[in-house]
């Protein structure tokens, strides 16, 4: 009833900011469960404009994006750092803003691989970036575009 409260006192622009996260989110996740990474990551950029111009960047709008997937993301079942940083990244490339999508692998002291993702915009980590980032090291994912027919494929 608390958190219900908390919601219902926030501006109607934050309200609605949440409830299309913790929807995008969702979908995401359902997404990432039921088809291969590949896949989502190209109907992603289908509803993601891609810009090539460099533009300031608005730092308020990415923070109060980052700070509605950090509230939505423990409202819905499974989601982790790869749904985290796909959802921060379309909302930051709705807005015009260019986002790179950046997952690394490493090991613990047990020998487990591990995998993290995180977003970098301008060359600074916008959400993901706790810890000892310089452990991970990068894997590199393939480049999604779309050709002149306006069919979407991923160029590997």
């Amino acid at each position: 009833m608390k958190r219900l409260v908390k919601f219902l006192q926030l501006r109607w622009s934050d309200r609605f900011l949440l409830v299309i996260t913790a929807f995008l989110l969702g979908m995401i996740r359902l997404a990432l469960w039921l088809l291969p990474f590949q896949t989502v990551h190209r109907l992603l950029a289908r509803i993601t404009p891609r810009t090539t111009e460099l533009q300031q960047v608005d730092q308020d709008y990415i923070n109060k994006v980052v700070w509605a997937v950090v509230i939505a993301s423990p409202y819905i079942p499974g989601v982790k750092c790869l749904a985290q940083a796909l959802a921060t990244q379309v909302m930051v490339e709705w807005r015009g803003y260019p986002t790179q999508v950046r997952i690394g692998i490493t090991r613990n002291k047990k020998g487990q691989l591990l995998a993290h993702a995180w977003v970098e915009s301008q060359g600074k980590v916008v959400i993901g970036g706790a810890g000892n980032m310089a452990c991970y090291i990068p894997v590199s994912l393939p480049e999604v575009k779309s050709d002149e027919s306006d069919s979407w494929h991923l160029l590997t």
